[in-house]
This record gives C-alpha cells, sequence and structure tokens, in this order.
C-alpha cells in the first residue's frame, strides 16, 4: 500500500494500516518537505518518501492507495492510480468538487472492477452500528421523517449528515429535493468555496421527508440526524453519540449504545477495503453509496440555483451550481 498525502487525515490512513496489519505500507507521498519522513518515524513503515504521485506509481506500482488530497486532487489521483494497476483506493471524501467529476469517477471505478472507497468513516461508529440494528429490527417503527444537522459547507461538511441519514434508511433512493442558501458569508474548505448555510428538503422512497440545515445558527445538533418513526426517535451525533431515544410504547426503554470502539473506526475503514477485495463483495464505504450521496447534494446546488424543486436522478447538470451562485469560473 502506498499513502497518498501525509498530513492529518493521511495520518488517520496510516493508523488505520497499521492497526489491521495486513498491509506492507511501502511509500508515502507530499510534496511538503519532511512530512512522509516523519509518518515513518511515527509508524516505523519503512516506507521509501516521494514527493511526487507519479513518480511513486511508477516505481512501486502498489496493490492500493489512499488518497488523502483535497478535493480537486481526487479525480486525477484516482485515474493516474486506476491506469497503474491499483486494485484498491482508499479516498478522503467528498468524491469530487463538481457532479460531472463524481460521474467520471463512477465510470472509472465500474470499468476497473477496482475497490473504491470514500471515507465516510462515522458510518462504522459504534454508536452508528448500533443504531442502524435497531431500526433494522424495528425498534423505532417505521421511518418517518427527519431532521439533518452539519456545520457549513454543504459539499464537504454535509456529506456526512446526507451518509448518515442514508444508512439510517438502508440507502433508499431520494425522490427530491428544496434547497435555499445563505451568501452573506462564504467558507471555503480545501479550495472549494461554498455558501455560509443550507437549508432544504429531501423527499426519499417511500415518503421520508429530511428537513436539512447545514450551517448558519440555532443548530439544534451541530452534525447529526434526528429521525422519528412510527414507534419511536432518536437524536444522533456525526460520531453516533446518541443525545436522545425514546420508543413511545416503552417509557422505561433506554438505549444500550457502546460506549468504546471510537478508535477501531479508522481500522474498519481499512479493513472494509480489504475484506472486498479479498471477498469480492461490496464494501460498506464503496463509491456507488457516495456517488448517491453526493447526486442528493448536487441536486440540492441546482435547486438552489435554478429556485425549484429538481427531481432525482439528477440530469443536464456536469458543473456545481453553487460556483456559479458565487459568480466563480468552473474548469
Amino acid at each position: 500500500m502506498a499513502i497518498v498525502g501525509c498530513g492529518g487525515r493521511g495520518r488517520e490512513f496510516a493508523k488505520g494500516l497499521a492497526a489491521d496489519g495486513r498491509c506492507e505500507v511501502v511509500a508515502l507521498v507530499d510534496p511538503a518537505p519532511g512530512r512522509a519522513d516523519e509518518l515513518n518515524r511515527e509508524h516505523g513503515f519503512g516506507a521509501r518518501a516521494y514527493r511526487d504521485l507519479e513518480a511513486m506509481l511508477d516505481e512501486q506500482k502498489p496493490d492500493g492507495v489512499c488518497l488523502a488530497l483535497w478535493t480537486r486532487l481526487h479525480l486525477p489521483a484516482i485515474e493516474r492510480c486506476l491506469a497503474a494497476g491499483a486494485r484498491i483506493v482508499l479516498c478522503e471524501k467528498p468524491m469530487a468538487e463538481t457532479w460531472g467529476k463524481c460521474r467520471r469517477i463512477a465510470e472509472l471505478a465500474e470499468r476497473s472492477g477496482a475497490v473504491l472507497t470514500f471515507c465516510h468513516q462515522r458510518r462504522f461508529a459504534p454508536g452508528n452500528l448500533y443504531l442502524r440494528g435497531l431500526l433494522r429490527q424495528g425498534v423505532f417503527g417505521e421511518p418517518l421523517r427527519m431532521d439533518l444537522y452539519s456545520p457549513p459547507h454543504l459539499l464537504d461538511c454535509g456529506t456526512h449528515t446526507v451518509d448518515q441519514a442514508l444508512s439510517f434508511l438502508n440507502e433508499r433512493p431520494a425522490r427530491w429535493v428544496l434547497g435555499g442558501c445563505d451568501l452573506s458569508k462564504t467558507v471555503n474548505y480545501f479550495d472549494v468555496p461554498a455558501e455560509g448555510a443550507a437549508v432544504g428538503v429531501i423527499v426519499f422512497e417511500k415518503g421520508v421527508r429530511a428537513q436539512l440545515q447545514f450551517g448558519g445558527p440555532d443548530l439544534d445538533l451541530w452534525g447529526g440526524v434526528r429521525l422519528h418513526g412510527t414507534k419511536g426517535f432518536f437524536e444522533a451525533t456525526w460520531d453516533g453519540d446518541i443525545q436522545r431515544a425514546v420508543v413511545y410504547d416503552e417509557p422505561d426503554w433506554r438505549p444500550q449504545a457502546p460506549t468504546t470502539g471510537h478508535d477501531e473506526t479508522m481500522r474498519r475503514v481499512v479493513a472494509d477495503a480489504l475484506d472486498a477485495a479479498e471477498r469480492g463483495t461490496e464494501p460498506e464505504l464503496g463509491w456507488r453509496k457516495a456517488l448517491r450521496a453526493s447526486e442528493i447534494l448536487f441536486a440540492l446546488y441546482e435547486s438552489m440555483r435554478r429556485r425549484e424543486r429538481v427531481e432525482l436522478p439528477l440530469t443536464g447538470v456536469d458543473d456545481n451550481r453553487m460556483f456559479d451562485l458565487l459568480g466563480l469560473e468552473q474548469e
């Protein structure tokens, strides 16, 4: 395996690889002098340090690559890794900064047959795993509606909340969205500018309706999901910390969520991809799920631009409509 990008997120991938123990890390790539060497020392990888992705791929031809890169670099790096023969690619979220690039990544993954995952690592948080189990058992009944919360930046932060919602709904597709935004303040995460706050509604199949607020004042949750079902409801943060949970017909019921295991999250991110490659199965963090979340986010941006409801699947859009709203030129 190789790790490309040795900053904060690269360190998290390194922890996951070291904890899983099945891979030999042979290469570390980062343009900043000394950063790869520092990561080598931290984990005793004995990997060769590079400052250039192309040189590393040409010399090492790794079986797999972890990409801890800024968003605009995802597509070219994934394309190059797959062309070099990598069979496993673990990439940071979100997929890409435009809907067209997300679809291009999906095409590359489909054609190559490689395992490609995106780091919605919070799916493996112990509380989120526990709540998904309760939903499968019908403890909260049939989902009816949801409230979704996130810090600002629909694409970069909102992707975690939308992915969390999709996981609670067992990947149920969205039918349509309607979105609005506040541009009085803007943010820029990893060279992708965006709105200071976004609000809207997502209507999923079987009538489940989700209200969202990403950024802005008066957030009920800093980041997470409130789900109302026919038999009860719960509130969970991104990391699966349960704020409240109620079963209507059992007033004495209390959730028994695990209090340990958060440090296992990145190990499970790595194991998810490696197990899928070994068994020929679909990974939990696979690109198809990331694509579904991305489609919802870019449909919300399209709704903001058109000022009308947008039905899914999203068609006639390749770029990022928020860039249009901000008056930015697109590539």
